[in-house]
């Protein structure tokens, strides 16, 4: 059974450092996930169904669906990349394995510039329909697979849909530094795994591209730069906060969806704004989970 810590840090919420003195760590997350979702093509039972415009028909493959993240892979990520060299900024890919095999080129050039290449699973597909040894089966192929085509060991995860058996079988492998599968604070922490501590950086949906997709399902962002004035008024907040108590912002970002053109320069627009402030930091995940085993491992 597994506990729930609806607590956390309590009313004496820690006063913690960043490096530089930083008010807010911005940590710019992207999914690459393009390749690896549910298709007949790779003997899946039907299409993938992650919201689109158009939804699949039947249980063939939806030719649609497919060329929608096909464009994530073909051209979002070099969009998305130019736009962090622009700005020098390094930031996190959470990679599905069977995605970096699909595309090894963009998979060697995330760890070239500098990035961080962590893991997704190796298909993208929610962990809790595996049993405990087909997910522990899955966790494995995805870090061969990464290390593979990005030259590159994952140490930290983010999976599509945790199962109740993910943050102890990740605890176990011993190569993990952190995960992502947390939504519940402003801060890293450490969670309880069976009388273990494992760091988690929480995740986030409101800062988040994902609520570009289509309603029903995801009704959200509608027009780009809705995008980028949540971004600006979750940074502002964050920011006023950190005086007193240093926080650490998500942005989440998805290759077919702000790898797109106005979505991107809503990318760049948060970025060139954010670094228009003094004392603000923009580490890649695996540098917030060194930073805080190593200043705050007592917390």
């Amino acid at each position: 059974m597994i506990g729930r810590d609806l607590k956390g840090y309590g009313k004496d919420y820690p006063v913690i450092s960043w490096p530089g003195d930083a008010l807010v760590a911005v940590s710019l997350v992207v999914e690459f996930e393009e390749g690896a979702e549910r298709s007949p093509l790779y003997g899946d039972d039907g299409p993938e169904v992650s919201p689109q415009p158009v939804r699949p028909q039947g249980s063939g493959r939806a030719w649609t669906i497919e060329s929608t993240f096909e464009y994530g892979s073909r051209r979002g990520v070099w969009r998305l990349m130019d736009i962090f060299d622009k700005h020098d900024v390094k930031v996190t890919f959470f990679c599905s394995g069977a995605a970096l095999e699909a595309n090894p080129q963009a998979a060697r050039s995330i760890t070239q510039r500098g990035h961080e290449a962590a893991g997704h699973g190796y298909r993208w597909l929610p962990s809790y329909e595996l049993s405990r040894d087909e997910e522990k089966a899955d966790i494995d192929r995805a870090v061969q697979a990464i290390q593979d085509t990005s030259g590159q060991r994952p140490v930290g995860w983010h999976s599509r849909a945790p199962s109740v058996h993910t943050r102890k079988l990740l605890a176990d492998n011993g190569g993990f530094l952190y995960d992502s599968d947390s939504y519940s604070d402003d801060l890293p922490y450490f969670a309880q795994v069976e009388g273990r501590r494992f760091l988690t950086i929480p995740h986030s949906h409101d800062t988040n591209d994902e609520k570009f997709l289509p309603a029903p399902l995801v009704p959200g962002f509608t027009r780009p730069d809705q995008f980028f004035t949540t971004l600006k008024g979750t940074f502002d907040r964050l920011y006023e906060e950190g005086a007193k108590n240093p926080k650490m912002m998500t942005v989440g970002l998805h290759l077919r969806l702000s790898g797109r053109p106005p979505r991107a320069a809503q990318v760049d627009r948060f970025i060139r704004y954010a670094k228009g402030f003094p004392r603000v930091w923009f580490p890649r995940r695996v540098d917030i989970a060194r930073w805080w085993t190593e200043h705050y491992g007592d917390l």
